[in-house]
């Protein structure tokens, strides 16, 4: 009798460890994607706005190169808590912002 209310006892405790960590992880996934959409919506702006305004704004890049599709790629590195962001832009021939990429950023 004593073992069947002990594993009984252990089922409850592992049911609500794993409750509580998956709720945990959905918390972080909302507070992650919140800032991964605040990080767009800012660089957003920069789409159509040309490569003067956004050195205006983000001061000079880290980084200038052509890609494969003949595009300057501006790069802009920056580190928080240790951990790299890197904002890269797509200008095109016209001078004009046409994308960008922001990868651990936030």
């Amino acid at each position: 009798m004593l073992s069947f209310n002990m594993s009984k006892i252990k089922f409850i405790f592992i049911s609500l460890f794993f409750l509580i960590f998956f709720a945990g992880c959905q918390t972080i996934k909302n507070k992650t994607d919140a800032i991964v959409k605040k990080e767009n919506k800012k660089l957003s702006q920069y789409i159509g706005k040309n490569l003067d305004d956004l050195k205006i704004d983000l001061g000079n890049p880290d980084e200038e190169f052509k890609n494969n599709n003949g595009n300057l790629e501006i790069v802009y590195n920056t580190k928080k808590y240790g951990i790299l962001c890197e904002r890269r832009f797509e200008v095109n021939s016209n001078s004009t912002v046409i994308g960008f990429i922001s990868n651990g950023c936030f």
